[in-house]
């Protein structure tokens, strides 16, 4: 992929998100689905290498936020480029309305719990961000309240990152017409009929509220140490290429590298 490209999905400190003016289904120079079948099958090798290096390693981590309107492909995302990845050193965490003894905390005691360990690709299958955008748009918060949520979240990155976690934001950006055709396919299909509830439908009506809350979120929240990438996601082949060379990137850049062996080149074990 033209790397040119890939850097233009990246939302820089300060600039706006213009989520408005991006092209959901933007094919970023990739020709066609067989292509990036191709490209995502070299990259899920690669990835692979990459993360046995990190999990041996035990040194740091890589968190990948995964953010983006109902069916906008998150949990494809992590079936397509996640394959053939060891699971013991992947966790996937999806974080649903706070119950219990979540309420009883601040609202990121239980995100801080579900950081990835050292040497884990941790994936965060919706996040932190549905306390800025959804609580924001649902009145559980002020937008008073909104504002300084988003400068904890700030700071919460910038000390993970500290700490040797790598921050990887990516928002799927589907379009309206693309998630009502989803939406209806599930409503349509048995198997999947449960994963829609009626107030999937109330957040569809308000497209264009939930949008605007995104960008200024991914505005507020896109920084040097945690960047948001804005991933065109009405073509599911153009998303998982992106996510997948994304990862890879990201990997590259942390460089882990296997400890060093205890025992000598050329020991036999008879």
């Amino acid at each position: 992929m033209d790397r040119s490209q890939l850097h233009s999905l990246r939302v820089r400190p300060g600039d706006p998100a213009h989520l408005d003016r991006r092209d959901q289904s933007d094919r970023l120079g990739i020709l066609d689905k067989a292509e990036a079948q191709r490209a995502v099958e070299q990259l899920v090798t690669r990835l692979s290498t990459l993360q046995h290096r990190l999990f041996a390693e035990d040194r740091r981590s890589l968190l990948l936020v995964l953010q983006g309107m109902d069916a906008a492909g998150k949990d494809g995302t992590i079936r397509k480029v996640f394959t053939g990845i060891n699971p013991q050193g992947c966790t996937v965490v999806h974080f649903q309305r706070p119950v219990g003894a979540e309420l009883d905390h601040d609202y990121l005691w239980r995100v801080h719990q579900a950081a990835p360990a050292r040497g884990q690709i941790g994936i965060f299958n919706r996040s932190h961000y549905e306390d800025v955008v959804a609580a924001y748009l649902t009145g559980v918060i002020d937008d008073e309240e909104r504002q300084r949520r988003f400068g904890h979240i700030r700071h919460f990155e910038a000390m993970l990152t500290d700490e040797g976690t790598h921050i990887l934001k990516v928002f799927l950006h589907i379009s309206r017409d693309e998630q009502a055709l989803r939406l209806q396919a599930r409503i349509d299909d048995p198997e999947k009929r449960w994963k829609i509830e009626s107030s999937d439908l109330a957040m569809h009506e308000q497209w264009h509220a939930y949008q605007d809350a995104y960008g200024q979120a991914i505005e507020a929240t896109s920084t040097d140490v945690a960047p948001w990438y804005v991933v065109p996601a009405d073509l599911k082949w153009v998303r998982d290429v992106v996510v997948a060379q994304l990862l890879v990137d990201a990997l590259a850049e942390i460089d882990p590298k296997v400890p060093a062996a205890t025992l000598p080149p050329g020991t036999k074990v008879i």
